[in-house]
């Protein structure tokens, strides 16, 4: 069994999308951020930085437990225990791979941080409106990538557990800059899965 602790932020979302769409069985704890519950004593212990979402397998490799910070980095322990959302096929491996680590270093970090210089008491328009440009910018590679292939990989992968809470948190922005027919055609695929579903009910 897999401990989740988590909350309703997009990495937190990742998380338990993953732990759904790999079928691992897993339970979940869910922390109020806006009251500081993921500072609590017990949970520091799993995370001294306080950040969700962690999980603790109590079954891993070897019988051992296993705590594990990072949503990316989630991502990739349900996907490589459970056998799942990594191509068998070693191009759409690779394809897997390089798209996960687009969002991860530099779709997720833009949206990041809007919502860091949002949050700012002075709300600096000029770099708020620097990294929304920047968002949609590498967002278009990844539209671009979709009128390819009716996923990130060619078939449902990590990459596409990574991207989604992402768009789903934009997607007022991104139907303002205008010409994302193939990203949203994907968000439709990705919305009616029932993992997914289920995934951001969980961390909501």
């Amino acid at each position: 069994m897999i401990d989740l602790y988590t909350g309703p932020t997009g990495n937190g979302q990742r998380a338990a999308i993953a732990l759904e769409e790999s079928g691992l069985a897993y339970k979940t704890t869910k922390y109020n951020l806006q009251k500081g519950e993921h500072k609590n004593p017990d949970f520091l212990k799993i995370n001294p930085l306080g950040a969700i979402p962690a999980i603790v397998d109590h079954d891993g490799a070897g019988g051992k437990k296993i705590v594990l910070t990072q949503s990316g980095a989630i991502v990739l322990y349900c996907a490589e225990k459970s056998g799942k959302l990594l191509p068998k096929d070693p191009e759409r491996r690779a394809q897997a791979y390089r798209w996960f680590m687009h969002t991860s270093t530099d779709v997720g970090p833009a949206s990041g941080a809007i919502f860091a210089t949002g949050s700012l008491p002075d709300k600096p328009a000029s770099a708020v409106e620097l990294f929304q440009k920047r968002l949609i910018n590498h967002l278009r590679e990844s539209d671009r990538r979709l009128g390819e292939a009716e996923y990130l990989a060619g078939e449902l992968s990590i990459a596409d557990i990574a991207l989604y809470p992402i768009v789903a948190s934009r997607k007022a922005l991104i139907e303002k800059a205008g010409g994302f027919t193939n990203l949203f055609k994907w968000f439709e695929r990705m919305s009616a899965r029932p993992g997914i579903q289920k995934g951001m009910q969980v961390s909501s």
